[in-house]
């Protein structure tokens, strides 16, 4: 079964020979035509800090965890 074409504009696009191929030079090239890097390094936090701030929430968590095994076994009534 055929139905009709569902891109209407698909007939009317330049570059394209009959049957939907396309001539050489129509095409961008396949490499890159940029070398080397690009901006600047972006960083980041320095690893001592990462682990101080886990460190901090850690105890944080930890002594809330240790709060509320306390206040359900009775300690803080």
């Amino acid at each position: 079964m055929s139905g009709p074409n569902p891109d209407p504009y698909e007939d009317k696009i330049t570059g394209l020979e009959p049957g939907g191929g396309v001539p050489p030079g129509e095409t961008p090239p396949g490499e890159s035509s940029t070398a080397g890097p690009q901006g600047h390094d972006e960083g980041g936090p320095r690893r001592g800090s990462q682990v101080v701030w886990m460190a901090i929430i850690g105890v944080f968590v930890l002594l809330s965890m240790l709060y509320f095994i306390g206040y359900i076994v009775g300690f803080f009534d």
